[in-house]
């Protein structure tokens, strides 16, 4: 109920946002009726995604899963595509982060360094 009343919420923002742009009206009804296709066809999208990723022998809805869903679509496609590329970007900028984070609090020095410490030290026993 209370998800219902969200999708009514935002479909009645976008439609207020519509009449503001286009200088149109909609009625109570139309927005109800809206928010309640806009509801069904998310249990829709979302039955589909479970079904993707089970027939994937998977448990969890990935990426693939939703751009399959959008192929009908090439400008959803094309966003979706768009969105997923720059999320994998910053995971992947995140887990450098983390690991030069993780080295220095091991040593206080990158990789680079430690190596260089390394023959620093193997140099100065020859001696």
């Amino acid at each position: 109920q209370r998800l219902k009343a969200a999708v009514h919420y935002t479909v009645g923002c976008l439609c207020q946002e519509v009449e503001d742009d286009k200088d149109v009206r909609f009625s109570k009804q139309s927005i109800a009726a809206i928010s309640e296709i806009t509801f069904r066809q998310c249990e829709i999208f979302a039955k589909d995604l479970e079904m993707f990723a089970r027939h994937a022998k998977r448990t969890t809805v990935n990426t693939e899963d939703v751009k399959l869903l959008a192929r009908r679509s090439s400008s959803l496609l094309r966003f979706i595509t768009q969105k997923s590329e720059e999320l994998a970007l910053n995971h992947m900028e995140q887990k450098e982060k983390k690991k030069k984070k993780a080295s220095a609090a091991k040593g206080g020095r990158t990789p680079g360094e430690q190596a260089a410490a390394v023959t620093e030290n193997e140099d100065s026993n020859m001696s």
